[in-house]
This record gives C-alpha cells, sequence and structure tokens, in this order.
C-alpha cells in the first residue's frame, strides 16, 4: 500500500507516541493480562490512521468531452441548484461529496483546463454533511475553466474532525484529470457546483470514487 506524502509526518510521529506509550504500559503492568489488549488497541488505532492516508493510483475511466471526474471518495449528499455567493454570484448546481473517516482523502482535479482562482477561507469545522458546512466551515476554493470557456468551481470543506485543507493547484496553472487537487486530513467533503443545464450523472446517497466515478456531462 502506497501512503500519501500527507501523512509522512504524522504517521512518524503517531507511531513513536504509540510505541512509547506501549513501554509505558508495560513498565506499569508487565505480563498482566490487561497490557494486551491495551498493546493490540494502540496498533489498531495506528493502523487505522495509516489506511486514511493511503494512496492509490487512478486513472479516471471516461476520458469524453465535457464528462466532470468526481473528485473525492464518498457519499452523494447534496444534488440541487443554489445560490452560489461566493465567486459567480449566479446560481449554479451543487453536487457535494461526504468522505467519512474510511475514506481515501485525496482530492483529484475534476476537469482539464486552466486554473482562474485558488483561495483559503478560515471558518468553523461543524460536521461537514451539514448543509452550511459549505459556507460556514474552513474551506479552500478552486475555479476552473475549459478550453471551452465553461467554468466549475471545486470546493474544499473541512469537517468536524478535519484540521488542516491542502490546496496544490495555483492560479495561472493549467490542470488535467487525473492530477491530484489536494488533501483533507481527517473527515471533510467537497462540493463542486457546475454551470445550470449540466447533465447530473450521479444519484443522492450513491457511493462514489474519486477520479473514477463520472458526476456530470457539461452541456
Amino acid at each position: 500500500m502506497k501512503i500519501h506524502k500527507e501523512g509522512y509526518k504524522i504517521l512518524v510521529i503517531s507511531f513513536t507516541v504509540l510505541c512509547l506509550l506501549n513501554v509505558v504500559l508495560y513498565l506499569l503492568l508487565g505480563n498482566a493480562l490487561i497490557f494486551y489488549p491495551l498493546s493490540l488497541l494502540l496498533l489498531s488505532l495506528f493502523l487505522l490512521i495509516l489506511n486514511f492516508f493511503r494512496s492509490p493510483k487512478r486513472v479516471f475511466p471516461h476520458m469524453e468531452k465535457g464528462i466532470v471526474s468526481c473528485p473525492a471518495d464518498g457519499t452523494i449528499v447534496v444534488i440541487e441548484e443554489v445560490m452560489e455567493n461566493e465567486y459567480f454570484h449566479d446560481k449554479r448546481l451543487q453536487v457535494s461529496i461526504f468522505m467519512n473517516v474510511f475514506n481515501v482523502h485525496i482530492n483529484w482535479m475534476p476537469i482539464s483546463g486552466k486554473i482562474l482562482h485558488s483561495s483559503h477561507q478560515k471558518g468553523r469545522f461543524m460536521a461537514a454533511y451539514l448543509p452550511k458546512s459549505s459556507t460556514e466551515n474552513e474551506r479552500s476554493t478552486v475555479v476552473i475553466e475549459t478550453p471551452d470557456g465553461i467554468q466549475i468551481l471545486a470546493r474544499q470543506v473541512a469537517g468536524a474532525l478535519a484540521k488542516r485543507i491542502v490546496t496544490y493547484p495555483k492560479e495561472g496553472q493549467e490542470c488535467q484529470i487525473n492530477q491530484q487537487m489536494g488533501f483533507i486530513k481527517f473527515g471533510s467533503r467537497v462540493d463542486i457546483y457546475l454551470p445550470l443545464g449540466s447533465e447530473i450523472l450521479v444519484e443522492m446517497e450513491q457511493k462514489v470514487r474519486g477520479n473514477i466515478t463520472a458526476i456530470a456531462r457539461l452541456s
């Protein structure tokens, strides 16, 4: 299993701390029976963190013109027409993917084009499945323009446990499907804002896979 670069530091620190805790427990408890389930619990905790930072290699299989790739693993929790007030200031189709702690937390570029805008907004850390999290939580926003001049917005939203959003693209850069957009640490969601008239290819509560599932077709 390949580990994502965003996890290297956390995994080293976690492994060191858990090893020290294991040594302390042994010094306090010796060979008492309670030591073994506690030691197993610490090992399970490290494996959970290790699993969180896994980095699968994926290639988007639907390379048709106008197809929007799902940017994250998770569950579709929003499909609706909304007013997007931070960048477009007009109505858009919003599709949101909620990621739990067991999902891969890499975020991929949803479409190829040019980065027109990249910004980070500080905010709250409410549960990411709540509707208000899109506008009130800590978040990063990326706007991409396709070669045909169609603009879509991808927003990484922090959750109750997520304390750091990593966003790679910079304004003016070219981007491609299959490239990583960023990483959100420990529970989160990703919102996509599409032009009205786009054909949505997913359904509510559908389980989706980042850089594998096609979520929309641009009109």
